[in-house]
């Protein structure tokens, strides 16, 4: 997060190239990653062993929704078309995101041990790609359009696979797979600036897709599993604008409280 101020403070221009802050955020997550390595195969556990399961989940959930607020304006919430959200919210969204998603992904990153199960090798290999994300501020990759949907859609691969894994064909994988695969037909395919004919082809073959999986392997008593990651998300970004909206609330509040004049004596 430090590395993250001082961008912020003394960088505030993109570059094609890597910043000397960029690299020594690089150094730094290197360092810890072989800490972690080494932690793991001395002691095991990370935060695992004393909190909770969904304290990983929500964090990774948490930065997601936090992308779809802070990108409405670009890219819209719902076919391209923006939700009416106060611009003040996006922009302390905007301004704030690097320290939430850093504390998201490091927080993540230490809850579970550095296993060589299938299912950790794939979330350590998107943690991995979310730190590289994370350290590249100010650089031109880090508002690269098709890197960034690329690190949305990374969840959807994660989320699928280990579910599969875990459970097999008859597992929840669909939920994941549909869930995500709807998030990115429904907002994050508008903002990559592709043809309305390429993005009814994306929608058709996710249209396709539930067709073929709810109709020959799922049956549609379960086609309900399809709506339940975007119902979460959409819900929860009204949820994170609003906290939002009240954390600059009070600290107006505060501030005006702050540089009112003291009150004039009364005359005697």
């Amino acid at each position: 997060m430090g590395t993250i101020f001082y961008a912020q403070k003394h960088v505030k221009r993109y570059t094609s190239g890597l910043h000397a802050v960029n690299i020594a955020a690089l150094s730094i997550n290197v360092v810890f990653i072989l800490f972690h390595f080494v932690q793991t195969h001395i002691w095991y556990d990370g935060l695992a062993q004393d909190t909770s399961i969904f304290t990983s989940q929500g964090s990774v959930i948490l930065l997601l929704v936090w992308v779809l607020l802070m990108e409405n304006k670009r890219r819209g919430m719902f076919f391209g078309k923006p939700l009416r959200i106060w611009k003040d919210i996006i922009q302390m969204a905007r301004k704030y995101h690097g320290y939430v998603f850093s504390w998201a992904i490091i927080y993540t990153f230490w809850f579970h041990p550095m296993e060589s199960t299938s299912g950790h090798l794939i979330g350590f290999l998107y943690t991995f790609l979310l730190l590289l994300q994370g350290s590249l501020f100010f650089t031109r990759i880090h508002v690269n359009r098709w890197w960034m949907v690329t690190q949305e859609l990374l969840v959807l691969v994660h989320g699928t696979m280990v579910a599969y894994m875990q459970y097999g064909m008859s597992g929840f994988w669909p939920m994941f797979f549909f869930g995500f695969f709807g998030i990115f037909v429904i907002t994050q395919m508008h903002g990559l600036g592709l043809s309305r004919a390429v993005r009814w082809v994306i929608g058709g073959v996710y249209i396709g897709s539930v067709l073929l999986v709810y109709n020959g392997i799922r049956g549609w008593e379960n086609l309900d599993e399809i709506i339940r990651v975007p119902l979460i998300e959409y819900a929860l970004v009204l949820v994170l604008a609003g906290i939002i909206a009240l954390l600059i609330g009070i600290a107006r509040l505060l501030t005006f409280k702050r540089r009112r004049p003291m009150d004039e004596p009364s005359a005697s």
